[in-house]
Parts: C-alpha cells; sequence; structure tokens
C-alpha cells in the first residue's frame, strides 16, 4: 500500500492549569492509502476529532511522526503546497459556512484565495455545485434557505473547490437522519472513486463507517485498542470495546443474540488508570489489567488490538 497519511506515535496534550496535561490524543499511529478510507470510530472524548485536527494542520501535536503525500511534516509546520493537498469537512454545516454570504461565494472563497480569476471561480463553483447533487441556481441562495442535507453537500463542495487528495470529515452525517446519512455517505463513496480521493472519516458509530471504510480503527480514552480491515474487524472483532460498540448497533433479526450491551461512562484522562483505560467496563478484566497498559499488537494478519486476551 502507497501511504499518503502515516502517523507514529502521534500525541496531543492540552494545558489544564495548575501544572497539570490533559492526552487527549496518546500514541496514535496508522497508516492511510491512496484512495481508501480509514474509519475512526470512538464516543464522545476518545479523541478522534483532535486527531483529525491534528493532520489537516490546524492544531500542532505535542509529539510523533506525521508523513503526508511522500513528505515528513514537522509539527506545526504544514507547507503551503501540502495543506492546498488536503481538506476538512465539518460535524455541523451551518457552522462551516459564512450566513452573510451566498453560497456560491462561500464555495469560492478558497479559489479566490488561490489566486483563479473570477470567471474561473463561477465555472467552479456550477461545477462542483453539480458534481453533489444540487442546481447552479444554489449559488445564489443563503445557507439557511436549505436543509441540513443540502448545507453539508454545499460543505462538501466547498472541500472540492481545490481539488484536494485527501479529505477528513469530522462527523459529517451526525447531525443528519438516517436517509439523508446514506444519500451523503453515497456521495462521498461516488466522488471517492471519480477522484481517487483519500478520507479519514470519523464517527461514534460502526454501522455508519461500515458501508464507506477500507479499514476501520477504533479509538477509546486517547489511543487506538483495534485497528483492522474493514471484513475483519466486523467479522471477528478482537477488544472488548469493539464488541461492545457492535453490540450497540441495532440488528434486523430480534432472535439473533446479543452480547451485553456497553454500561459506564469514558475513564477520566486526567488522571488515566494505570493499566487498560477499558478495565472498569470490560468483562474480561483482571488484576493484570488494572497494572499493566496492553500494547497494540498484531493478532491476526493484518488485525491488530490492545488486549491482553485478543
Amino acid at each position: 500500500m502507497t501511504a499518503i497519511v502515516r502517523v507514529s506515535g502521534l500525541t496531543k496534550e492540552f494545558p489544564v492549569g495548575h501544572g497539570r496535561t490533559l492526552r487527549a490524543v496518546d500514541g496514535v499511529e496508522f497508516a492511510i492509502g491512496a484512495g481508501e478510507t480509514l474509519g475512526l470510530v470512538g464516543e464522545s472524548g476518545s479523541g478522534k476529532s483532535t486527531t483529525g485536527r491534528i493532520l489537516i494542520g490546524l492544531i500542532p501535536p505535542t509529539a510523533g511522526d506525521i508523513t503526508l503525500f511522500g513528505r515528513a511534516v514537522s509539527a506545526g509546520q504544514m507547507p503551503p503546497d501540502i495543506r492546498r493537498r488536503m481538506q476538512f469537512v465539518f460535524q455541523d454545516p451551518s457552522g462551516a459556512l459564512n450566513p452573510r454570504m451566498r453560497v456560491g461565494d462561500s464555495i469560492a472563497e478558497p479559489l479566490a484565495i488561490a489566486g483563479e480569476p473570477r470567471r474561473a471561480r463561477q465555472d467552479r463553483v456550477a461545477e462542483l455545485l453539480e458534481m453533489v447533487g444540487l442546481p447552479r441556481a444554489s449559488a445564489e441562495r443563503y445557507p439557511h434557505e436549505f436543509s441540513g442535507g443540502q448545507r453539508q453537500r454545499i460543505g462538501i463542495a466547498r472541500a472540492l473547490a481545490l481539488r484536494p487528495e485527501f479529505i477528513v470529515c469530522d462527523e459529517p452525517v451526525s447531525a443528519l437522519d438516517v436517509s439523508m446519512q446514506a444519500q451523503v455517505v453515497n456521495l462521498l463513496l461516488d466522488l471517492q472513486e471519480k477522484f481517487a480521493l483519500s478520507y479519514l472519516f470519523i464517527a461514534h458509530d460502526l454501522a455508519v463507517v461500515r458501508s464507506i471504510s477500507t479499514q476501520v480503527a477504533v479509538m477509546y480514552a486517547g489511543r487506538l485498542v483495534e485497528i483492522a480491515p474493514r471484513r475483519a474487524l466486523y467479522d471477528t472483532p478482537r477488544h472488548p470495546y469493539t464488541r461492545a460498540l457492535l453490540a450497540a448497533v441495532p440488528r434486523p433479526d430480534p432472535d439473533r443474540p446479543r452480547e451485553r450491551a456497553l454500561a459506564g461512562e469514558i475513564p477520566s484522562i486526567l488522571d488515566p488508570p494505570a493499566g487498560c483505560a477499558f478495565a472498569a467496563r470490560c468483562p474480561l478484566a483482571e488484576e493484570r489489567c488494572r497494572l499493566e497498559r496492553p500494547a497494540l499488537r498484531e493478532v491476526a494478519s493484518g488485525q491488530r488490538a490492545a488486549c491482553h486476551f485478543a
């Protein structure tokens, strides 16, 4: 696999006063190949969005190595030519669009910053609107005149303006109803096939990422607990947390046995446990789990898990 994104030991700490730090991301490592999608899944507060923002250059990492398009990127230093090849799709499309700007002007803004002539910007905006399934006349309307799903399409059009190769999608369908979620996911798949895009697709629901991901990484309390090709992870999940997330997905067969749903809360990352962060919620936990932090290790071909019993 030719990786266009590779991270190793990625760590982000935030100062919280009195000499204490909050480690939101702790030693994360993964790679994303050209034309592939990594689905990054976990509960709220697990560090998913922080990871995405580090990759796109919105916040600097505290430690770790980042390689983008074959070039090592220093902490907080994103070369302009690399920055142009990456974009971000936000969870809330309303917050990403200026309510006082017409949709066409919002989509054209990155093009104007890049120095594109006005006529070329207008043509590109019309092309992008059609690309995401909206009429050209949408350019003259304001964001509040669109539904949530349509606004997310506009956000995707804006992200595509400079013809990126890698897009971080930060929970892009979590605010949408089920039918709109499917439409946006299908749109992203169509665009990926057409332009050979690579995605980091962040979500809190394993059911959402199943149809779009090439591989899936499960994050808990700032650390990766499992990463595997899509089919392997869904067919044979190796970490108890992954199994608990899958158990929470609604199933059409009421007679099919289900594992116990996940109970409890993520432990405070201000005061992390010495051993496995999941031990307090894990049905398999033993004394070793509370004392010794499990390493992310290969437990099957291409499948890694951070569990003593994987």
